[in-house]
């Protein structure tokens, strides 16, 4: 246990605690390992997740008429395993030898995409030692972007607060950042009563979890929702999304021309969990929300208001569909190969059971296949890029 966060040991809103806790000085994010050693998100699944993106990189390339960059930004890059990733299977791919590219009016064929793609990888945590050449490294957010920037298990970590209804309405619920134990605090200030109306009016039900190993050696796992640990606070509870709706909101405003993609797990107006879903995590184990340095925290998204936020800046639609209709549109579909196959040829069969087995995974409604992505098109033609999985 480390003690970011305590500051005087006096209890504080839960969006500070998180704050401090996950992005001090020795936050859990900051320091350590890395978060994939903690829990399992769908880059560290399995590669058809990249490849998958990598397809929506074409089509946002043609969309852009193949610029002459094409910039890949991934917020929340954890160690830089996604674009680390898709560098490998670009070039190893060689998906465009020079020259078959044809630009828009006339002009000379574009470059191969490896050769015009610049990787951007936005993470508070610095650059891993072992990074590979080619992918920048920066804290924030770049302007100018003209591409695709991809946010995969960004926002559930973005830090907010929490309010519990009482008798005269919406309260922050305060923590102490050494043990996690809750007291009501003031009323909501205006703003957040505001978005509390707009996006929080009913009270949802439950989140069921899911997939959690009672015993057996710890593993990274896919997250899931359940506030764990005794609080002594009654009443519905609301988990307060306005930063994470102005966070994205900043990082579409941050794009010229391009797509920006959210992945992520959350719920809809209809069904935001009445108990709340923050939760931690630990070496693959779900464990008390205790705001002391030493685990994940993480809440689900309220995903309409998040897109709607960046809707807004953008001047267009968004388009929003699970993780599993998204993949199998962009050809990810985890069918399993012929049993012919087997007898043909037994290598390629074990190698394309493997495929087909880590695709399920990624599509598994149960599982990640339930993550919502949720398209914002910034200056292009969303048909382009998303017609086949648009809603």
């Amino acid at each position: 246990m480390t003690d970011v966060g305590r500051g005087d040991g006096s209890p504080i809103r839960w969006r500070m605690a998180m704050s401090r806790a996950l992005y001090g000085p020795n936050g859990f994010f900051v320091s350590g390992t890395g978060p994939a050693d903690h829990f399992r998100t769908s880059v560290h699944a399995s590669p058809a997740f990249t490849s998958a993106l990598l397809r929506l990189v074409e089509r946002v390339d043609a969309a852009l008429g193949h610029p002459a960059r094409l910039d890949v930004v991934d917020v929340g890059a954890g160690r830089g395993e996604l674009l680390r990733t898709l560098a490998v299977q670009l070039i190893g791919a060689d998906r465009h030898s020079p020259g078959d590219a044809p630009r828009t009016g006339g002009s000379p064929p574009a470059a191969p995409l490896a050769r015009r793609l610049r990787l951007t990888a936005v993470e508070l945590a610095p650059p891993p030692a072992e990074l590979p050449p080619g992918i920048d490294w920066v804290d924030r957010v770049p302007a100018g972007i003209t591409g695709l920037l991809v946010a995969t298990e960004w926002l559930d970590n973005v830090p907010l607060d929490v309010a519990v209804r009482v008798g005269d309405g919406w309260r922050y619920l305060v923590v102490d950042p050494a043990t996690g134990t809750e007291t009501v605090g003031d009323l909501v200030d205006p703003a957040d009563a505001s978005w509390l109306a707009t996006w929080w009016a009913g009270t949802g039900g439950p989140v069921p979890v899911r997939g959690r190993p009672d015993d057996g050696p710890a593993r990274p796992l896919a997250r899931d929702t359940g506030r764990t640990g005794n609080s002594p606070i009654v009443g519905p509870r609301a988990e307060i999304g306005r930063s994470r709706d102005e966070a994205w909101a900043d990082a579409v405003r941050r794009i010229d021309r391009g797509l920006a993609l959210g992945v992520d797990y959350g719920h809809l107006s209809d069904d935001r969990p009445a108990t709340g879903s923050l939760t931690g995590y630990r070496a693959g184990r779900q464990v008390p929300p205790v705001p002391d340095g030493s685990c994940d925290l993480t809440a689900h998204v309220a995903v309409d208001a998040v897109a709607a936020a960046g809707a807004a800046v953008a001047g267009s639609a968004y388009s929003l569909v699970r993780q599993r209709d998204a993949l199998r549109a962009l050809g990810a579909d985890g069918g399993r190969p012929p049993l012919t196959l087997a007898s043909t040829d037994p290598t390629g069969y074990v190698r394309a059971l493997a495929a087909a087995s880590a695709v399920a995974e990624l599509t598994d409604p149960a599982g990640l296949g339930g993550h919502w992505w949720w398209g914002q098109p910034v200056g292009i033609d969303p048909d382009a890029v998303m017609a086949r999985w648009r809603t």
